[in-house]
C-alpha cells in the first residue's frame, strides 16, 4: 500500500507541476485576475482551496514539532497548493521505516 501511495503521489506531483508550469507559460494569473475574481465559481473554488489548506495544515501542525517548519509548510501550502501537499505527503511516506504503514503515516510525529 505504501509503495502504491508513493507512486500515486509522485505522479500527481509531476502532473500538477506540469499543469501549473504549462498554464503559467500560456496565461498570466495576474492579467486574468479581474475577470477570474468576478466569476462565482472561481470565488467558491478559492474558498474550497483555503478550506483544504486549513485541513492539511492542521495535520502538518500535528506532525511537525518545530514551529519554523509549521510556518514554512503553511506558506508552501498557500502558495503552491496541491504541489506542496503532494510534496509533504511524499516526504512523510519516504520517512516511514520498513514495516510501518498508514497508522504511522498519519500519526507518527516528526522530531
Amino acid at each position: 500500500m505504501i509503495t502504491a501511495l508513493k507512486v500515486f503521489f509522485s505522479l500527481l506531483f509531476v502532473w500538477m507541476c506540469y499543469q501549473v508550469i504549462n498554464t503559467s507559460i500560456h496565461s498570466s494569473l495576474f492579467k486574468e485576475w479581474d475577470f477570474l475574481g468576478s466569476i462565482p465559481w472561481m470565488q467558491a473554488t478559492l474558498w474550497d482551496f483555503y478550506a483544504n489548506v486549513t485541513a492539511i495544515f492542521l495535520w502538518v501542525c500535528y506532525k511537525e514539532k518545530n514551529i519554523a517548519f509549521k510556518i514554512i509548510w503553511l506558506i508552501l501550502l498557500v502558495v503552491l497548493g496541491s504541489i506542496a501537499t503532494c510534496a509533504y505527503i511524499l516526504i512523510q511516506l519516504f520517512k516511514l521505516k520498513p514495516g510501518e504503514g498508514l497508522k504511522e503515516f498519519f500519526s507518527k510525529q516528526n522530531g
